[in-house]
């Protein structure tokens, strides 16, 4: 019952702006919409993807506390400002189906792969991995094009080894800043092609992707274990 009530406020004060004379079309480059976020505290909204990455600029520039949601594919492009501490993984489910309130349909729609992302600190975001593996050169081969070390799952970041490795782009959701640091991305068309850890092959147009035995990759993130004093 709380929660149904809670959900008819919303929705009633979401009207009441919309229903505003100069509300223009909605869209978040409009003077109205730009005026609406310098009145803000909290920004809690899904931007088309299409249009996430001109959002966020938007968003940044009134450095405002926000909540989006978006899809985990939005940190190919958005990793820059994960590495600055600007925004990080919120709460989120983190596999299978999630399922959203639309009040147009006044009914749920199905989503997967997305993430909430924030700047309002959470416990679960400086919660530690425990580290079980050990480094081999065997287990966890180097990247032809990248001097580091290719780990294809978070749970397999070894214990041992200090230089730079490459995870799939899911570690962010286990990412805690006191014990990693994210040095770049190995990322087709997000990647420092001037940073001294990549070596461009002359043979492959690789546009930043990271190579292993010849094999193009997914995207990766570019992290390293930081020593505790």
């Amino acid at each position: 019952m709380i929660i149904e009530e809670m959900k008819y406020k919303v929705r009633d004060i979401a009207r009441g702006y919309v229903d505003s004379a100069d509300h223009e079309s909605g869209d978040f480059r409009s003077e109205y919409c730009t005026r609406l976020l310098q009145e803000s505290d909290i920004v809690v909204t899904n931007p088309p993807f299409s249009l996430f990455r001109e959002f966020f600029a938007w968003l940044m520039k009134a450095d405002k506390k926000f909540i989006i949601i978006g899809n985990k594919n939005a940190v190919n492009y958005l990793t820059p400002l994960i590495k600055d501490n600007k925004l990080w993984i919120g709460y989120s489910i983190h596999s299978g189906e999630r399922y959203f309130y639309q009040p147009e349909i006044d009914g749920l729609s199905k989503g997967i792969g997305v993430r909430w992302f924030t700047n309002l600190d959470t416990g679960e975001r400086h919660e530690s991995l425990i580290l079980v593996e050990k480094y081999t050169p065997e287990k966890y081969p180097k990247y032809d094009n990248y001097d580091a070390i290719e780990v294809s799952k978070t749970i397999d970041i070894p214990s041992d080894f200090d230089g730079l490795m490459g995870v799939p782009i899911t570690f962010l959701d286990k990412y805690n800043p006191d014990q990693f640091e994210i040095v770049g991305t190995a990322i087709a068309g997000y990647y420092d092609k001037d940073a001294p850890y990549y070596k461009p092959l002359p043979s492959i147009k690789d546009g930043g992707a990271a190579y292993l035995n010849g094999k193009k990759l997914y995207a990766r993130i570019l992290i390293r274990r930081k020593k505790v004093n």
